[in-house]
């Protein structure tokens, strides 16, 4: 059942260990805004543009790209190949971590001030800078693991990260209550990155112990020895052209993307102020929607993340062996799963946000913002799988220009409506955002598989 159904075992893996760190991680911000308040967990949420454009330089589009060429290359058992793959990989994205740690931390303090516009997050920008390299190594480590349909290691680096950093700040608290010092928020910061150098040895062990068997099982078996020393092995520099064609359009996509979300971000407490707040009141609005009530509205996601995370490389194998029938299969599930989900999830947010944002956060507007954005849940979770089919297509052209269309709707909202509705602007252009660019999506994957069909002979 294992071998023949990979991406149902895969997507249990992932599922469960998805769900028990998205639990782990839920209960965390809570107690991150019990200890911080909503204006601390508002700074702490200005740092998210930072690490999600290093993310996106270091190590999203190679991530993506070794997962895709060791999931082919491993179907023809070229093992040695898959190697290479994951060496070159990671060392192009140990290259762009070092570069990118070394500019945080020398221009932390204009990053603060000019791009983040709050001076506090300049301490932090300068500790999180540490944890680039850290994950770039284990998300590429996991790259190999999600090519090869392998999910336990994504799964325990996950969970290992998740401790370790709840770990850290939980003891760090303890500690400053008995010495009576004040709480801060940097001690989040700190947890971070030792969560992230954890994950990192771990993901290193498992590989380690992956490669060491590999070379083992080769002597013994004749077909993986001719598979592991006879079959050809392109270079270095091949590698590196291969993996590059298709990280570079990937991650300048996901820069793009990351610079329209980080203006987004920003200028929310900052349109906050021209609609009539001060900015402690600004940021505790921003921190109640992006450190309360969009993590719950996203938590029920494990499921169809892990989805997503095994669809690319099935529909990349798929599609490489002219499997049509294959993907349009994974497509109509895809589909029907996901709005079934998502709708159950809006039921049940609409039933109980307000108890959620009361009792969890003791929030009453964190109540109204689940409230609203419980409509959003069946685009929001058809649009991620509805991405992964089209990147397992080889159609990133398409998400790019999707997910531009989308953040262009919601800046316009936040530049345009936040000043004259107050933050009710934004929650309505994230409605209409995800609405219309999921409605595109299920569009481009139909006509994609369907033109890939008439051109198969």
């Amino acid at each position: 059942m294992k071998k023949k159904h990979p991406i149902i075992t895969g997507t249990i893996i992932l599922t469960v260990t998805g769900m028990v760190s998205r639990l782990i991680g839920f209960f965390y911000r809570i107690y991150l805004s019990r200890l911080f308040g909503e204006e601390g967990m508002g700074i702490y949420q200005l740092l998210g543009p930072v690490t999600a454009l290093t993310f996106s330089i270091t190590a999203a589009g190679l991530q993506t790209a070794i997962s895709k060429h060791v999931a082919v290359e491993t179907s023809t058992k070229n093992y040695r190949s898959s190697a290479r793959v994951l060496t070159v990989g990671l060392g192009i994205s140990l290259l762009l971590s070092g570069l990118c740690m070394w500019i945080i931390r020398k221009y932390s303090r204009w990053i603060a001030t000019e791009f983040l516009l709050e001076e506090r997050t300049e301490t932090m920008l300068q500790i999180i800078a540490l944890s680039i390299p850290l994950g770039a190594v284990h998300s590429c480590i996991n790259g190999y693991f999600y090519g090869i349909k392998k999910t336990g290691v994504p799964s325990a680096t996950q969970l290992a990260e998740q401790l370790c950093r709840v770990a850290c700040v939980f003891l760090a608290s303890l500690t400053a209550d008995e010495l009576g010092i004040t709480h801060d928020i940097g001690v989040a910061v700190v947890g971070l990155v030792i969560g992230e150098g954890f994950a990192m040895i771990i993901s290193i062990i498992a590989i380690f112990y992956r490669f060491r068997n590999l070379a083992k099982t080769s002597t013994p078996a004749p077909y993986l020895q001719a598979a592991l020393h006879t079959t050809p092995i392109a270079s270095h520099k091949t590698t590196a052209k291969a993996l590059l064609a298709m990280a570079v359009p990937l991650s300048v996509s996901r820069i793009v993307i990351n610079l329209l979300q980080s203006a987004e971000a920003i200028y929310i407490p900052n349109k906050l102020q021209v609609y009539g707040y001060d900015t402690t009141t600004a940021l505790s609005v921003y921190g109640v929607l992006t450190g309360m009530a969009l993590p719950l509205i996203f938590f029920p996601s494990a499921l169809t993340n892990s989805i997503c995370v095994l669809l690319l490389p099935m529909v990349s194998e798929a599609q490489e062996s002219g499997n049509h029938a294959g993907v349009q299969k994974a497509t109509r599930l895809s589909i029907l799963f996901s709005t079934c989900f998502g709708a159950v999830c809006t039921v049940l947010f609409l039933l109980l946000g307000r108890f959620a944002g009361e009792k969890l956060f003791h929030s009453s507007l964190a109540g109204h913002f689940i409230i609203t954005l419980s409509f959003i849940c069946p685009f929001l979770y058809l649009s991620a799988t509805m991405s992964s089919i089209l990147h397992g297509l080889g159609k990133t052209a398409a998400t790019f220009a999707l997910n531009v269309a989308a953040l262009g709707i919601r800046l316009l909202f936040v530049f345009f409506l936040v000043p004259r509705f107050g933050i009710e602007g934004y929650l309505w252009g994230l409605l209409i955002s995800h609405l219309s660019t999921t409605w595109l999506e299920v569009l481009a994957v139909k006509y994609y598989t369907k033109k890939s069909s008439k051109e198969l002979p």
